[in-house]
């Protein structure tokens, strides 16, 4: 049986009436045979976005020209795209500090074969989780921060990043706020997971103070780094229902089982290509 190349394209333009018969009916005239469609007009911002999966089993041409003819195609359009093979995964980092549960989560998922992704480094301002990143046979990068040393911390990371060819810094409970160039830097290539509760708790304990006001929902949300602490654009929230009977301790079990989950979702997603910035906020092609 003949394996097919399968490959991924996702766009955005400005919206006008016609634009997806024009992009499916240039992937048509290649060859591309698409098997997977979704797509999303944003009234607000009269902005188009889209995904389309195909595969090349009748494609007409070398995929460098199929290229080369969306190139062609994205200028009148003002359209803004990726393509990707989608066995092609991308690299990714992953930041962390003491608190192992999304690291964990992350590393098994990826060791199963159900995250698309590969892991590349872990890098830390701790040495707690060396043993077991290293375990994985993954490179673990060491690297203490403080005040006067951030800013050549932050450039090891990025060094990290650049040396191992990764696209995307996912922060699993990394507990140092990114200064505003590292964001900038990273828009839209760095993913964190933080604590959502009804109302916000910020600062320390944030499960303590939440247990005092006797909440009754707690959550987690994955997000895209900003400089705007916690305010990047949402990819995924968690949320369970708690009630009275629930200590401080059975409230920060669920609240790292939720964390881990999302921010294992909101990687795969940007994996696979489903996620598109909107300003604030993203579209979510599923």
């Amino acid at each position: 049986m003949q394996i097919n190349n399968q490959y991924v394209l996702t766009w955005q333009c400005p919206d006008t009436s016609g634009v997806l018969a024009k992009v499916t009916h240039n992937l048509f005239e290649h060859g591309a045979f698409i098997t997977e469609t979704s797509q999303y007009s944003d009234p607000y911002t009269d902005t188009f976005f889209s995904r389309i999966a195909f595969d090349d089993r009748n494609l007409k041409v070398p995929f460098e020209e199929f290229v080369s003819a969306i190139d062609e195609l994205a200028k009148p359009l003002n359209l803004s795209y990726r393509i990707r093979n989608a066995n092609d995964l991308p690299n990714i980092v992953i930041a962390v500090s003491k608190d192992d549960h999304c690291l964990v989560s992350l590393l098994t998922k990826w060791k199963a074969g159900v995250l698309p992704v590969n892991i590349v480094a872990v890098v830390s301002n701790h040495p707690d989780c060396q043993s077991l990143v290293e375990w994985h046979g993954i490179p673990y990068h060491h690297l203490p921060v403080n005040k006067e040393n951030k800013p050549q911390q932050e450039a090891a990371i990025l060094d990290v990043m650049q040396s191992a060819d990764a696209e995307l810094l996912v922060l699993a409970r990394y507990m140092q706020i990114l200064s505003d160039d590292m964001c900038v830097k990273l828009q839209g290539n760095a993913i964190n997971i933080h604590h959502s509760f009804l109302p916000s708790f910020k600062g320390a304990k944030p499960y303590h103070q939440a247990h005092a006001r006797g909440v009754k929902v707690i959550g987690a949300t994955a997000h895209y780094v900003t400089a705007d602490l916690d305010e990047g654009p949402i990819i995924v929230q968690e949320v369970k229902p708690i009630n009275h009977t629930f200590t401080v301790e059975q409230m920060v079990h669920s609240g790292h089982d939720l964390e881990a989950t999302a921010l294992c979702h909101a990687v795969k997603m940007h994996a696979q290509q489903r996620i598109c910035l909107n300003g604030d906020k993203t579209v979510i092609l599923a």
